[in-house]
């Protein structure tokens, strides 16, 4: 099993950056491909970002290419989102992942963090 724990979220300038953080509790954590979502008020809880258990391969909702970075460091239990260029459509509350598969994390998450919220000012 896999608890997480999201970090870093904050009040941005637009253009501005901001790196997230998710701490990953248990001792199978580079078992897992590891994903970010995310939700603004009054919308659905969208997928933002997703990368394999070995870092190796990456992938991006449209939203967020080229502007937003995944990446995980396994012998930290961790799984960043660096987000450059920010914009105040990126407002939302920020979820951290965990799946079995590239499909499940993408798609319905075996695990979910508590959140972080994300405000981007304009």
């Amino acid at each position: 099993q896999v608890q997480l724990v999201e970090s870093g979220g904050g009040l941005v300038q637009a253009g501005g950056s901001r790196r997230l953080s998710c701490a990953a509790s248990g001792r199978t954590f580079s078992n897992y491909a590891m994903g970010w979502f995310r939700q603004a008020p009054g919308k659905e809880r969208e997928f933002v970002a997703a990368i394999t258990w070995s870092g190796r391969n990456t992938y991006y909702a449209d939203s967020v290419k080229g502007r937003f970075t995944i990446s995980r460091d396994n012998a930290k239990n961790t799984v960043y989102l660096q987000m450059n260029s920010l914009k105040p459509e990126d407002t939302a509350v920020y979820y951290c992942a965990a799946g079995g598969t590239m499909m499940v994390v993408t798609t319905t998450p075996d695990y979910w963090g508590q959140g972080t919220q994300v405000t981007v000012s304009s």
